[in-house]
């Protein structure tokens, strides 16, 4: 062969070798292409699987879960509820028309006071008889303040009534006694002659009232007197023997449970007093921070700060599950009532405030901390019967703010008036399979979500999206239906820290929401970035 020929045929065999190499790196790079492109396309649209059995329902979602709860406590009571007989501010007997129609329209079911703390140093006898003779007392808890017992038992029950709502009333063990307690819910429930029936009647009250709730002391591992659990039980047992139910008046005796992770003193409690109770507590408070002590401001935060309130709200399920399951083991009839009567967010007071009044803003991040708070105590309302947020009125994460004759109405109790279709519904099963919420090295859930269908057979589902920034894709599955209608409403902004101001007092409010479609028993649903929905199916 000539020189010159092999000298082709190598050339020849190089290009085509150099051909193969250049298609193989195409097919590598398109393939590692392709790869790219679906994972992102995937963590875009991932779609969220959630099935909902609308025929297996069987718990009741107990309209208390929707409770609340007044302490004398900064701007709670006073202004917040009370304004006197004189106020320019309408009022009917002193307490304020606007606050009543407000809370009438969130269907409130219940009533806690007169706290927390202040209840274990509040003597009922102060406050009530003529104001002008009521002596005065020194809020210890709150401010050093005086408290002038202007607001006491007469005007607390009015307020219930006028609220078409039931009492819960907190009693004085702390610091209190036996006979003082035992005097009080014979003053406020019996319809006989005695004492303090009379006494009721000389001031003005002819009838009892129907006092359903009672407490026997407040957070008495704390600021209630600082008791250890087995202390406190025999206290309870003493105590609880005085609060009778007189003249039909059935009371629902409520024992003071733990804050937070105190598994030691729901086991004690549990295992010493359930046989003479009906209910037992639980606090459960939130920040935006891993540090306890460090609040943060309600209105100024970072997505940082945004994650880590999404992650300590999603501890009320463990929570939820690890107190159910130590009353489960002790009380397997299930006689028992678990009652969260305190919950919430907690940051530091508005700038320029009273830092002991605890008054703070309410924002969208609030807001969805209270649809995974809500969703939660719907989801384990086989135990959970009673729920009482803190506070109503210009006190941490309130429902309304007032100043002077100004009202406004927070996020939070937007997402109370959205979920008031739970009351008294039944809890309907659903299985979720979601994606995650990632912020960092963390993650969470991306949304939460409970379900419930009503009497007249309405199907009600509330989802939360905790990302601050990214719509999510969910495909729901409602098995046992067969859906005709399907509605929405959605509370979100575009800031997350949007909130209402006296001089913008609707900045942020519920919304039409219609991003869904529905094909047979299959709804897909575009949850937006950082909101509340909820969907009505008929």
């Amino acid at each position: 062969m000539k020189h010159s020929e092999l000298k082709k045929l190598k050339f020849r065999a190089v290009s085509i070798e150099t051909i193969h190499f250049f298609f193989v790196i195409v097919i590598l790079a398109g393939c590692a292409f392709n790869s790219t492109v679906e994972s992102a396309i995937g963590q875009e649209t991932h779609t969220n699987k959630l099935v909902i059995y609308t025929d297996r329902g069987k718990e009741t979602i107990s309209r208390n879960i929707y409770g609340h709860f007044s302490e004398h406590l900064g701007r709670c009571v006073y202004e917040g509820f009370w304004v006197g007989e004189d106020s320019p501010i309408p009022n009917t007997r002193g307490i304020r028309n606007d606050v009543v129609e407000a809370l009438k329209k969130i269907k409130i079911p219940v009533l806690r006071w007169p706290g927390g703390c202040f209840a274990d140093e509040y003597h009922w006898k102060e406050g009530i008889g003529p104001r002008q003779n009521r002596p005065a007392m020194l809020n210890t808890h709150w401010g050093m303040v005086k408290e002038t017992n202007a607001f006491g038992t007469h005007e607390f029950l009015d307020l219930c009534e006028q609220l078409d709502c039931d009492a819960y009333i907190a009693g004085n063990v702390g610091s209190g006694t036996v006979e003082e307690m035992q005097d009080w819910v014979e003053y406020m429930t019996f319809d006989g002659d005695s004492d303090m029936a009379n006494l009721r009647r000389a001031n003005g009250r002819d009838k009892p009232w129907r006092v359903k709730y009672f407490g026997v002391g407040n957070e008495n591992w704390g600021c209630g007197g600082n008791m250890t659990a087995e202390y406190y039980s025999d206290l309870y047992n003493r105590f609880q023997t005085y609060v009778r139910s007189y003249s039909g008046n059935r009371i629902v005796k409520v024992a003071c449970g733990p804050g937070s992770v105190n598994y030691h003193w729901m086991t004690v409690v549990m295992e010493r007093c359930h046989q003479r109770m009906d209910a037992i507590s639980l606090h459960h408070y939130v920040r935006g921070s891993g540090d306890w002590t460090i609040k943060g401001s309600a209105t100024k935060f970072d997505e940082k700060e945004w994650f880590a309130l999404m992650k300590n709200t999603l501890t009320i399920y463990p929570l939820l599950k690890d107190n159910i399951e130590i009353m489960d083991k002790i009380d397997p009839q299930g006689r028992v009532d678990l009652f969260v009567d305190e919950w919430g967010t907690w940051w530091d007071a508005e700038p320029g405030t009273n830092p002991a009044f605890l008054y703070q803003q309410n924002t969208l991040r609030d807001a969805v901390s209270c649809g995974i708070f809500l969703n939660a105590f719907n989801k384990h309302c086989r135990r959970v019967k009673m729920a009482n947020i803190a506070q109503t009125n210009n006190v941490l994460q309130a429902m309304i703010l007032t100043k002077g004759e100004k009202m406004i109405l927070t996020p939070t109790y937007h997402v109370f008036e959205m979920y008031k279709v739970h009351q008294d519904a039944t809890l309907l099963q659903v299985d979720l399979d979601c994606g995650d919420y990632k912020f960092g090295d963390e993650k969470v859930p991306s949304f939460d979500v409970s379900s419930s269908k009503d009497k007249s057979g309405k199907i009600h589902i509330s989802l939360c999206n905790l990302d601050p920034s990214n719509p999510t894709d969910v495909s729901c599955k409602l098995l046992g239906t067969e859906p005709a209608n399907v509605s929405g409403r959605v509370l979100t902004a575009d800031d997350m820290t949007a909130h209402n101001t006296f001089d913008e007092p609707e900045t942020i409010k519920p919304a039409v929401f219609s991003d869904f479609s529905l094909n047979g028993d299959m709804l897909a649903v575009k949850l937006p970035a950082k909101s509340v929905v909820v969907l009505e199916i008929k």
